[in-house]
């Protein structure tokens, strides 16, 4: 038993394969009929209580789209025009944001600062023609805090012309849930030690809505896992082992293949990659991928079980090879503007004065009276109408310093746009990865770049969704 209570491993069977098979399957949106070129479909937000953990009595109150925790896999060819048909079933206000996606701002679903909230009972219809292909997801903008932590949120996957060959496409939507003993959802939602420590931690993990604690595969077996985590707050590490895991690309954009340090992949609340996996071991064999993201909370995240009998393939398959890049504008780093984001406040942090509604408070007032304890460049965001961070003149290239002065790990989205990661700690990063989030650790500094080609008023913001919540957020103008 772990840390979190996970199953005990179960014996590997046919029928487990295909019950495996079929939940991966069930999580799939059939597409309404729509004009040629076109991918339609229907989301429906709405309350859809799930046991999350089969072991215990309660029932959680969980809410879904379209019935299921996560939500249904949105598919898309590149370049092919997605319209969405949303309707809010909720008893409360909600929008989808698109995670990932570089699309008109019009579409990219902020409340207030991109569309009217969608009220409980009406509908809201997001359409656009998303330009790159990869792995990106869908969540709300509003009481994200509550409503992911109840289990709204969905993975998106734009089509590759010209996919890697494998022997499954696996996407593996990572979640932790705060349970009660009974099973239900503990209701302490934006806890003031959350808001000021580490963020919502849960204490129950679950791969596309369930306990993973075995999956099948064959000897010689290529998978491609798309990774997702849709934590509220836990960073993941998952650390392959012996096995050969090669990252082809980082949240959506295709990277140079490579291996990752000490064989682990790290993700970030709102990262993903996609990594190509072949199954080495022997027929029969368990090999166990841990989580070691923090060290004092181990834990035994799935075992590959190999199936007994003749393995699928003999020979090693050749190394990966690089997916066509996507049609990302790079920055001119001899001309990139630059400027400074400042991450400052949390517990244990030396801040102790914040800008918030144009007024300076100290830190500890500003909590008390409205929950406010993270600063950007020394504001807290109070929200869409907070004046923007920066300005900035369309088609420019610009180059951010982004300074963790905090105790506290960070992933920083940037919505509308992808960021070359060029730096951490001033030292160079190899490969240079295009990313719309970037995991900071403590007292960490980072350099990114990017282009700044698709107007509007755009967020970014801590993925920590309560660190979002208490300060840690802006707005960036594209002129």
């Amino acid at each position: 038993m772990t840390a979190f209570d996970f199953r005990r491993s179960l014996k590997l069977n046919r029928r487990r394969f295909l019950a495996g098979t079929a939940a991966v399957a069930a999580l799939q949106a059939l597409p309404v009929p729509a004009a040629a070129g076109v991918r339609a479909y229907k989301l429906k937000a709405a309350s859809a209580p799930y046991k999350i953990d089969p072991k215990r009595p309660e029932t959680a109150k969980t809410w879904a789209y379209n019935g299921a925790v996560p939500g249904p896999v949105l598919r898309a060819g590149q370049g092919e025009t997605l319209r969405i048909e949303f309707t809010n079933g909720l008893d409360e206000a909600t929008t989808v944001h698109w995670h990932g996606l570089r699309i008109p701002n019009a579409m990219d679903g902020v409340p207030h600062l991109t569309q009217p909230p969608v009220k409980p009972g009406e509908s809201f219809v997001y359409e656009y023609v998303p330009p790159d292909a990869g792995t990106f997801w869908y969540h709300p903008h509003l009481r994200s805090t509550v409503q992911l932590g109840r289990g709204l949120y969905g993975a998106m996957v734009i089509e590759e012309p010209e996919p890697p060959k494998v022997d499954r496409d696996v996407i593996w939507a990572i979640d932790d849930w705060r349970l009660t003993e009974e099973g239900g959802i503990k209701e302490d939602f934006d806890h003031r030690f959350d808001l000021t420590h580490g963020g919502r931690l849960g204490n129950y993990v679950t791969v596309n809505g369930k306990s993973l604690r075995e999956f099948p595969v064959k000897s010689g077996e290529r998978l491609r896992l798309r990774l997702l985590n849709a934590a509220n707050a836990r960073s993941f590490g998952l650390n392959f082992g012996p096995l050969s895991a090669t990252v082809i690309a980082l949240d959506g954009q295709p990277v140079t293949p490579f291996q990752p340090p000490s064989n682990r992949v790290t993700l970030g609340s709102g990262q993903r990659a996609d990594v190509i996996v072949d199954m080495t071991g022997k027929p029969g064999e368990r090999i166990t991928v841990v989580d070691d993201h923090f060290e004092k909370d181990l834990f035994d995240f799935v075992t590959f079980v190999h199936a007994p009998g003749k393995p699928l393939r003999e020979s090693p398959l050749d190394a990966p090879v690089a997916l066509r890049p996507n049609p990302v504008p790079e920055p001119d780093l001899g001309s990139a503007i630059a400027q400074e984001v400042v991450i400052q406040g949390g517990a244990m942090g030396g801040l102790t004065e914040a800008k918030f509604q144009g007024e300076v408070w100290k830190i500890r007032k500003l909590f008390r009276k409205h929950r406010k304890v993270w600063t950007l460049n020394g504001v807290a965001f109070a929200d869409v109408k907070t004046p923007p961070m920066f300005t900035l003149k369309r088609d420019a290239s610009y180059k951010w310093t982004i300074k963790n002065d905090t105790v506290w790990e960070h992933p920083m989205h940037l919505h509308g746009h992808h960021f070359r990661l060029l730096t951490r700690n001033g030292k160079a990063v190899t490969p240079k990865p295009l990313l719309d989030t970037v995991l900071l650790a403590p007292d960490e500094t980072v350099e990114v770049a990017f282009v700044a080609d698709n107007p509007g008023d755009w967020l970014f913001h801590c993925h920590i969704l309560e660190h979002h919540l208490a300060g840690m957020g802006s707005v960036v103008r594209v002129g």
